[in-house]
Protein backbone atom coordinates (compact mmCIF):
# COMPACT_ATOMS: atom_id res chain seq x y z
CA UNK A 1 0.00 0.00 0.00
CA UNK A 2 1.91 3.34 -1.05
CA UNK A 3 1.20 6.45 1.64
CA UNK A 4 -1.94 8.21 1.19
CA UNK A 5 -1.86 11.92 -0.72
CA UNK A 6 -4.72 14.24 0.05
CA UNK A 7 -5.88 16.65 -1.68
CA UNK A 8 -5.45 20.43 -1.57
CA UNK A 9 -9.28 20.41 -0.20
CA UNK A 10 -8.86 17.84 2.24
CA UNK A 11 -5.43 19.23 3.26
CA UNK A 12 -7.57 22.58 4.11
CA UNK A 13 -10.40 20.67 6.11
CA UNK A 14 -8.09 18.58 8.00
CA UNK A 15 -6.17 21.65 8.99
CA UNK A 16 -9.44 23.43 10.03
CA UNK A 17 -10.76 20.58 12.00
CA UNK A 18 -7.51 20.28 13.95
CA UNK A 19 -7.25 24.40 14.83
CA UNK A 20 -11.30 23.86 16.04
CA UNK A 21 -10.14 20.80 18.38
CA UNK A 22 -6.67 22.61 19.29
CA UNK A 23 -7.84 25.99 20.66
CA UNK A 24 -9.98 24.90 23.73
CA UNK A 25 -6.84 22.55 24.62
CA UNK A 26 -4.30 25.40 23.80
CA UNK A 27 -7.13 28.26 25.85
CA UNK A 28 -7.28 25.81 28.31
CA UNK A 29 -3.23 25.28 28.82
CA UNK A 30 -3.34 29.04 28.73
CA UNK A 31 -5.73 29.69 31.13
CA UNK A 32 -4.42 27.27 33.57
CA UNK A 33 -0.41 28.62 33.17
CA UNK A 34 -1.66 32.40 33.72
CA UNK A 35 -4.61 32.21 36.09
CA UNK A 36 -6.27 34.48 33.37
CA UNK A 37 -9.97 33.34 32.26
CA UNK A 38 -9.67 31.87 28.92
CA UNK A 39 -11.87 34.72 27.17
CA UNK A 40 -8.25 36.86 28.36
CA UNK A 41 -6.55 33.73 26.89
CA UNK A 42 -5.55 36.09 23.58
CA UNK A 43 -4.88 39.15 25.95
CA UNK A 44 -1.36 37.91 27.01
CA UNK A 45 1.91 38.17 25.59
CA UNK A 46 2.45 36.64 21.89
CA UNK A 47 5.07 34.71 22.94
CA UNK A 48 3.31 33.60 26.20
CA UNK A 49 0.38 32.62 23.71
CA UNK A 50 2.61 31.25 21.01
CA UNK A 51 4.02 29.02 24.05
CA UNK A 52 0.49 27.72 24.74
CA UNK A 53 -0.36 26.87 21.39
CA UNK A 54 2.58 24.60 21.44
CA UNK A 55 2.22 23.24 24.71
CA UNK A 56 -1.26 21.92 23.52
CA UNK A 57 0.31 20.44 20.42
CA UNK A 58 2.78 18.60 22.22
CA UNK A 59 -0.17 17.28 23.98
CA UNK A 60 -2.02 16.46 20.44
CA UNK A 61 1.33 14.93 19.57
CA UNK A 62 1.28 12.41 22.06
CA UNK A 63 -1.83 11.21 21.35
CA UNK A 64 -1.89 11.20 17.76
CA UNK A 65 1.30 8.65 18.69
CA UNK A 66 -0.96 6.87 21.38
CA UNK A 67 -3.62 6.67 18.77
CA UNK A 68 -1.17 5.73 15.84
CA UNK A 69 0.31 2.64 18.03
CA UNK A 70 -3.05 1.47 18.63
CA UNK A 71 -3.70 1.64 15.02
CA UNK A 72 -0.73 -0.19 13.87
CA UNK A 73 -1.40 -2.72 16.85
CA UNK A 74 -4.90 -3.36 15.66
CA UNK A 75 -3.90 -3.74 11.96
CA UNK A 76 -1.39 -6.34 13.63
CA UNK A 77 -3.67 -7.99 15.18
CA UNK A 78 -5.48 -8.70 11.85
CA UNK A 79 -2.45 -10.41 10.16
CA UNK A 80 -1.01 -7.27 9.06
CA UNK A 81 3.01 -7.75 9.19
CA UNK A 82 5.82 -4.97 9.73
CA UNK A 83 6.51 -4.54 6.13
CA UNK A 84 3.24 -3.26 5.38
CA UNK A 85 2.70 -0.94 8.41
CA UNK A 86 6.15 0.16 7.02
CA UNK A 87 5.19 0.41 3.80
CA UNK A 88 2.30 2.57 5.01
CA UNK A 89 3.86 4.76 7.29
CA UNK A 90 6.76 5.65 4.86
CA UNK A 91 9.56 3.32 6.69
CA UNK A 92 11.07 0.09 6.39
CA UNK A 93 10.26 -3.05 8.04
CA UNK A 94 12.47 -2.76 10.43
CA UNK A 95 11.96 0.90 11.06
CA UNK A 96 8.37 -0.09 11.91
CA UNK A 97 9.00 -3.15 14.26
CA UNK A 98 11.47 -0.40 16.08
CA UNK A 99 8.44 1.96 15.91
CA UNK A 100 5.70 -0.23 16.91
CA UNK A 101 7.64 -3.78 18.64
CA UNK A 102 4.28 -5.00 20.14
CA UNK A 103 2.29 -4.41 16.96
CA UNK A 104 2.64 -7.32 15.20
CA UNK A 105 2.71 -11.09 17.58
CA UNK A 106 5.68 -13.43 16.34
CA UNK A 107 3.85 -17.07 16.11
CA UNK A 108 5.35 -19.31 18.35
CA UNK A 109 8.20 -21.48 16.77
CA UNK A 110 7.09 -24.68 15.74
CA UNK A 111 8.47 -27.48 18.42
CA UNK A 112 11.19 -29.13 17.06
CA UNK A 113 10.69 -32.93 16.16
CA UNK A 114 12.91 -35.84 16.11
CA UNK A 115 13.97 -36.40 12.55
CA UNK A 116 15.45 -39.67 10.47
CA UNK A 117 18.54 -39.57 8.56
CA UNK A 118 19.07 -42.68 6.29
CA UNK A 119 22.66 -43.20 4.51
CA UNK A 120 25.26 -45.51 3.17
CA UNK A 121 22.78 -48.19 4.80
CA UNK A 122 22.96 -46.84 7.80
CA UNK A 123 20.10 -45.06 10.30
CA UNK A 124 20.41 -41.97 12.30
CA UNK A 125 17.66 -40.17 14.76
CA UNK A 126 18.20 -36.57 15.38
CA UNK A 127 16.46 -35.68 18.52
CA UNK A 128 16.13 -31.78 19.63
CA UNK A 129 16.91 -31.15 23.08
CA UNK A 130 14.69 -29.11 25.52
CA UNK A 131 17.33 -26.25 25.28
CA UNK A 132 16.94 -25.70 21.36
CA UNK A 133 20.05 -28.05 20.58
CA UNK A 134 20.29 -31.79 18.69
CA UNK A 135 21.69 -34.99 19.17
CA UNK A 136 22.15 -38.32 17.51
CA UNK A 137 22.00 -42.40 17.78
CA UNK A 138 22.51 -44.47 14.93
CA UNK A 139 23.40 -47.74 13.86
CA UNK A 140 25.61 -47.80 10.59
CA UNK A 141 25.56 -50.37 7.78
CA UNK A 142 27.60 -52.80 9.63
CA UNK A 143 25.70 -52.85 12.21
CA UNK A 144 27.47 -50.54 15.07
CA UNK A 145 26.32 -48.25 16.69
CA UNK A 146 26.96 -45.05 17.43
CA UNK A 147 25.53 -41.29 19.39
CA UNK A 148 26.89 -38.09 19.68
CA UNK A 149 30.01 -38.00 22.16
CA UNK A 150 29.70 -37.63 26.03
CA UNK A 151 28.33 -34.08 26.30
CA UNK A 152 27.99 -33.27 22.46
CA UNK A 153 25.39 -31.33 21.63
CA UNK A 154 25.02 -29.34 17.86
CA UNK A 155 23.46 -26.04 17.97
CA UNK A 156 21.12 -26.83 14.69
CA UNK A 157 19.70 -29.82 13.12
CA UNK A 158 21.84 -29.98 10.06
CA UNK A 159 24.87 -29.49 12.40
CA UNK A 160 24.03 -32.68 14.17
CA UNK A 161 22.90 -34.24 10.87
CA UNK A 162 26.40 -33.65 9.30
CA UNK A 163 28.01 -35.42 12.11
CA UNK A 164 25.80 -38.56 12.07
CA UNK A 165 26.39 -38.43 8.12
CA UNK A 166 29.95 -38.74 8.98
CA UNK A 167 29.56 -41.73 11.10
CA UNK A 168 27.19 -43.66 8.89
CA UNK A 169 29.82 -43.17 6.24
CA UNK A 170 32.47 -44.77 8.15
CA UNK A 171 29.82 -47.70 9.21
CA UNK A 172 28.99 -48.18 5.38
CA UNK A 173 28.94 -51.56 3.25
CA UNK A 174 31.36 -51.79 0.54
CA UNK A 175 29.59 -53.04 -2.52
CA UNK A 176 30.30 -56.75 -1.04
CA UNK A 177 28.18 -56.37 1.76
CA UNK A 178 31.44 -56.06 3.91
CA UNK A 179 32.78 -54.03 6.36
CA UNK A 180 34.45 -50.92 4.95
CA UNK A 181 38.18 -50.34 5.51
Amino acid sequence: MAMPEITPEEQADLDKALYEALNPLATAIRSRESGLPPERMWASEPVEVTLSVLAAWKVVDAEVKRLTAHAAATAGSYGASYEQLGAVWGITRQGARKKWPEAVSRPEAPKAEPRALELFGGTARLTPLPDGGWRWTGTGADGTPGTAGDGARYATTEEAAAHAGAFLKDHALDTTDRPRP
